[in-house]
């Protein structure tokens, strides 16, 4: 069993049209064991950004905070909001930092850029980074996740339309995996707002 496995998770993030989603199951788990339901995995790093950390529990909490504090001295230094594509090289950095004792996170960025064009990546444990054109996944249940997506995706979707297809992916590649569920999640960031739905999921 690989660590990044110990608590699981189902995330993915997916392109629209002026628009990015970003989803996540809501479980925490020790292997087999559900510890709770409403952990958070998405955290807000700006106005049009979100990083989603599937991977261990304790490694999210202490990446999400290095993530913010890096954005926050950022934001003081340039008195601007951070890019996407600047956040992902930033995150990729604080990555590969640690590369000999690494955080078991696997990082998956969202957001839009300045003139609404939608930016989704992501990067391996040691900051490898990976920019796709319509989704990426990620967690415990990222293979079953591929093949929903494969199946559901359609490019230049509305933010309504964006959001099904997101939802529908995250639930039915969730009920088949054991580490990952009971309930989710679903941001979606449009240029002027950042709209999040919680979805009820199969709870056994």
């Amino acid at each position: 069993m690989s660590i990044t496995e110990y608590n699981g998770a189902a995330m993915c993030a997916m392109v629209g049209k002026n628009c990015v989603a970003i989803a996540s199951d809501t479980r925490l788990g020790i292997q087999a064991q559900t510890i709770s339901c409403d952990f958070q995995k998405i955290f807000r790093m700006g106005d049009r950004l979100m990083v989603g950390l599937p991977g261990l529990a304790t490694d999210v909490l202490t990446v999400s905070a290095q993530l913010k504090a890096r954005c926050a001295l950022y934001k003081l230094r340039e008195e601007r909001e951070m890019k996407p594509e600047t956040f992902m090289n930033m995150t990729s950095s604080l990555l590969y930092e640690r590369r000999f004792g690494p955080y078991f996170v696997e990082p998956l960025i969202a957001g839009l850029e300045q003139d609404g064009t939608p930016f989704i990546a992501s990067t391996d444990l040691i900051g490898c980074p990976m920019i796709p054109a319509d989704f990426v996944v990620g967690g415990t249940c990222s293979e079953q996740l591929y093949g929903m997506c494969e199946s559901l995706y359609k490019p230049d979707m509305e933010p309504d339309d964006l959001f099904e297809t997101i939802s529908q992916a995250l639930l039915n590649a969730q009920d088949r995996d054991a580490l990952s569920g009971w309930g989710g999640v679903v941001h979606i960031i449009e240029m002027d707002k950042i709209t999040t739905k919680t979805l009820k999921a199969r709870m056994d």
